[in-house]
């Protein structure tokens, strides 16, 4: 009630409102002098926070993620409280939704072997690779996006957009990822580079670029979305993060830039929850350090 008389003050006056509403006006008087809590000027600080974080991501975090975040500056938070703020504050997390599969099969004649069997797990970087393609609806027409992702840290070692489902756009995200783990110094001998059974994997420059790296390709076997799980994941992350998040999409140019910052945002800041509550840049620095740690004690 107290609200609601500080409301409409203004054009109706204290005491006409309290007599209809039959209460004192010194209970409202006192209510208005009275100091914010220290809950309540906890709260106010936090919720701030809160809607900065939720908005420097996308604004796709729900209360899991924001709680991690806030744990990661430091911030002492119930996840109950997160949760309370952010219902208070209208925020919440982004929902993805699944959508039809962009790549035609190929041939079954000389088939790779699938060697994942739905097992998406990787000791280390550069052991197992999973790519697809997913598509975009722009006013110009279809955009294409294909990415190539790292499945021990969930991290995008390439991508392309193009206006056509031909084999260059799953080449040139291919061609990326080897540029970028190559000039880090990785050795992708032995990788296994794990995709659906779509003509643009198939094709003969793609397999001729995996053999020159030393890696070995992998092809689903059954057909299905389980055939590639992580790599269709990241395309269901990638529409409801940012397609469906932030279109609509004037053409190939407006989302090619907007992509290009949202792997960036992927791959250094957004925060994974199979990771630990860390990007997958910071996971694999912290797996490097391992390494070199482990080995230096075997030397010494």
């Amino acid at each position: 009630m107290c609200a609601f008389i500080e409301e409409h003050r203004g054009e109706h006056g204290v005491e006409p409102i309290c007599r209809v509403l039959q209460i004192a006006p010194s209970t409202y008087y006192a209510r208005r002098a009275r100091q914010p809590s220290d809950r309540a000027l906890r709260d106010a600080e936090l919720a701030g926070r809160i809607r900065a974080l939720h908005r420097e991501n996308y604004g796709v975090y729900g209360a899991r993620k924001v709680h991690a975040a806030l744990r990661r500056e430091g911030v002492a938070v119930a996840r109950c409280t997160v949760e309370r703020l952010m219902r208070a504050e209208g925020l919440r997390g982004i929902s993805r939704a699944k959508g039809p599969r962009t790549t035609r099969p190929a041939p079954e004649a000389a088939r790779p072997e699938d060697l994942v069997e739905g097992r998406f797990t990787a000791e280390a970087p550069n052991r197992l690779w999973v790519a697809d393609i997913t598509y975009v609806r722009t006013f110009a027409g279809w955009v294409y996006a294909a990415f190539v992702m790292d499945v021990f840290s969930r991290r995008i070692v390439g991508w392309q957009v193009a206006t056509s489902l031909y084999t260059e756009l799953a080449l040139d995200a291919l061609q990326m990822g080897i540029w970028v783990r190559t000039r880090d110094g990785a050795d992708l001998a032995g990788l296994v580079h794990h995709s659906d059974r779509g003509v643009q994997y198939r094709a003969i420059r793609y397999t001729e670029r995996l053999a020159e790296a030393e890696a070995v390709a992998s092809v689903g076997s059954r057909g299905d979305s389980y055939d590639n799980a992580m790599a269709e994941a990241l395309n269901s992350l990638f529409k409801a993060e940012l397609v469906r998040n932030r279109g609509p999409w004037r053409d190939i140019n407006h989302l090619e830039v907007a992509v290009a910052e949202w792997v960036d945002w992927y791959n250094h800041r957004r925060l994974h929850g199979e990771l630990g509550y860390v990007p997958p840049a910071e996971h694999e620095s912290a797996h490097a350090r391992s390494t070199t740690e482990r080995e230096f004690t075997k030397t010494n």
